[in-house]
């Protein structure tokens, strides 16, 4: 049995408080910030994924699991698919009347998205990709406005950044005479992953209910002092570094192979 994911954990607590639109809006985050595997109707053609559609009572649906184990016992033989993040796939199925069924079977985050569902989350992705931008900091301080919500939503984002920055701080920009806006500055992160994390930042910043940007700072940037100084801290986690082989025998617990 798969052992409980964090989308079942989020599921779980929004059934348990329906008129949570906090709880709502985490367990939509973590179907967005997770990879998904997809049944296809055929292997992948390039960048061209044709997810298979099932006709249902409820309408018609694509199938995504969070783990592999789940679609492949969910599957009387081996399919095509492919893994991908919620985002993307429901920016994929945005506009043509397909819903999400996800982790059908005996998975406790089991449920049917409708149609309209994932067009809504398509839609919440691409408008906090638009609105996530670099900003040029002017004056930096410590994030006073920040609920504990969006803290907690930023620290699992950083936390699935591992190997694509090095760290970051949340702190609130002030420009001029304006009260000063939420900024999470990034730094290290390589060109090519900016809008992915972009995307990422503002999704959690939109699922919190609160408004806020993302500045990616070079190695050298005379701003990173500043938030260093100011603001709060998020590390991702440091991959463990790899151990050197050791010598047959040489470790008690692994007695050497011996060949007649």
């Amino acid at each position: 049995m798969t052992a409980e994911t964090p989308i079942d954990a989020a599921f779980l607590a929004m059934e348990a408080a329906p008129e949570d639109e906090a709880a709502r809006r985490r367990f939509h985050e973590r179907l967005m910030d997770a990879e998904l595997f997809v049944l296809l109707e055929a292997e992948p053609e390039g960048a061209t994924l044709r997810p298979l559609v099932f006709d249902l009572e409820e309408g018609r649906f694509a199938l995504a699991f969070d783990r592999d184990a789940r679609l492949a016992a969910f599957l009387d033989a081996p399919a095509p698919y492919a893994a991908l993040a919620g985002r993307r796939l429901a920016s994929a199925l945005a506009g043509s009347g397909v819903g999400l069924g996800l982790n059908l079977g005996a998975a406790p985050s089991a449920t049917l998205l409708p149609a309209e569902a994932v067009d809504w989350l398509a839609d919440m992705a691409r408008a906090a990709a638009a609105e996530a931008a670099a900003v040029r900091p002017t004056a930096v301080r410590p994030p006073h406005d920040a609920t504990e919500a969006l803290v907690a939503a930023l620290d699992a984002k950083v936390a699935a950044m591992a190997g694509r920055i090095d760290a970051a701080w949340l702190a609130t920009l002030e420009h001029g005479d304006d009260a000063g806006r939420l900024v999470l500055a990034v730094a290290g992160a390589t060109p090519t992953a900016e809008a992915g994390i972009a995307a990422a930042v503002a999704e959690a910043a939109t699922f919190a209910g609160i408004e806020i940007d993302v500045a990616f700072l070079a190695v050298d940037a005379p701003a990173r002092g500043a938030f260093e100084r100011n603001g709060l801290r998020f590390d991702p986690p440091v991959p463990p570094a790899p151990t050197p082989p050791g010598r047959p025998g040489g470790d008690p617990g692994r007695p050497p192979i011996l060949r007649r």
